[in-house]
């Protein structure tokens, strides 16, 4: 099977909406995160290189690192998530002890979403302060994103748990 992070936007929504277990909303959550984060990388590459102070150009390349390994983590997620709700699909009518356990690890993906959305989220006031002063918009609109992805992520560790 094709990997969910390897769709295009188009074939990604294609399957999202068909009436099949995965992708669903954990993955969606995942991909709504990344999508934020790649907002944070994208501030923070326009707010390089702008006659700064070196402690500022250092930061912003570090925001610029953090918010990558993120946001390719979250992308990694897409696909975990599916994984993990794929194993409760399997336990149906098994166990209660092999449903919970099915249960437990489908948290795993969500619950690592809301922790690199928060961890996302932290870069952006830096960014608001030090950062390109056009790109505003982008900073706020990624935060929100990854405010939606946390959100969004935590209501399947709630149901998982």
């Amino acid at each position: 099977m094709k990997k969910f992070k390897s769709h295009t936007l188009s074939e990604y929504l294609d399957v999202l909406s068909r009436r099949t277990p995965i992708p669903g909303g954990g993955s969606a959550a995942a991909l709504v995160a990344a999508t934020g984060a790649a907002l944070v990388s994208m501030v923070a590459d326009y707010s390089r290189n702008r006659t700064r102070s070196k402690g500022v150009e250092k930061k912003i390349r570090s925001v610029r690192r953090r918010s990558e390994r993120i946001r390719k983590r979250l992308l990694d997620l897409v696909d975990l998530d599916a994984q993990g709700y794929l194993k409760v699909v399997k336990a149906r009518g098994a166990s209660t002890a092999v449903k919970k356990k099915a249960m437990r690890e489908a948290a795993k993906a969500p619950r690592e979403v809301c922790q690199l959305c928060y961890q996302a989220i932290q870069l952006v006031p830096y960014l608001v302060k030090n950062g390109n002063p056009y790109l505003i918009s982008d900073i706020k609109v990624a935060a929100e994103m990854l405010f939606a992805g946390f959100n969004a992520a935590h209501i399947n560790v709630e149901i998982n748990s």
